[in-house]
């Protein structure tokens, strides 16, 4: 690692120890804020999952049902029961916050389950099936809210990875032999200072 260019004078000696002593500081802070982040995303990682299981689920049992609406109540009937239901989806953008930082994010009110529809004509997996749905509905609007945080989260542990690199394999290197170079300059200079003046003082003497 290449030093920085500066002359090896005491007030620079100075500056590089207080640079060396802010870096490290910075580098230890930003190390655990990294592995707090970093604790947080596998968190989330393992939720997504757990969603993902619950997701399949919920598609494994609306699908069959509504093929099953469809062979009960037919493409015509359904067709019109679905003219006839109508509800509005609230979403609204909230902050998030992990590890002592605010993630922007979405959330989505699932309206409650009304009847739009007549009894007369349907059968009770037409409710079952609209229910499946409203839980399917549900999870995905969960997953969409979890995954644009981790996504989030998942960038600022890059950015933080980087700075914590920069610290660890430029900055710090680079302060350190810095200060290095200046403290070994100012040693050979006060050496060679006390030899001139052990050399001035044995020639006074001899006077």
């Amino acid at each position: 690692m290449a030093r920085l260019n500066i002359a090896p004078t005491k007030s620079n000696l100075i500056s590089m120890k207080e640079q060396l002593a802010v870096s490290t500081n910075g580098y230890e802070l930003l190390e655990e804020k990294r592995e707090i982040l970093v604790r947080e995303l596998m968190h989330l990682v393992e939720k997504v999952k757990l969603l993902e299981k619950d997701i399949d689920k919920a598609v494994a049992k609306a699908y069959p049902q509504l093929k099953k609406m469809l062979m009960l109540d037919g493409a015509d009937q359904i067709e019109r029961i679905s003219h006839s239901i109508h509800y509005d989806f609230e979403m609204m953008e909230k902050n998030v916050t992990i590890g002592g930082m605010t993630f922007p994010s979405i959330d989505v009110e699932i309206p409650k389950q009304e009847l739009f529809y007549s009894f007369e004509g349907t059968y009770s997996n037409t409710d079952e099936t609209i229910a499946s749905f409203f839980e399917l509905l549900a999870l995905l609007t969960q997953m969409a809210s979890i995954r644009s945080i981790v996504w989030r989260l998942a960038e600022e542990v890059k950015k933080t990875q980087r700075r914590v690199n920069a610290l660890d394999k430029m900055i710090i290197p680079q302060t350190v032999e810095t200060k290095n170079y200046i403290e070994s300059v100012l040693e050979e200079r006060e050496r060679e200072n006390v030899f001139v003046l052990k050399a001035l003082k044995k020639r006074n003497t001899n006077k």
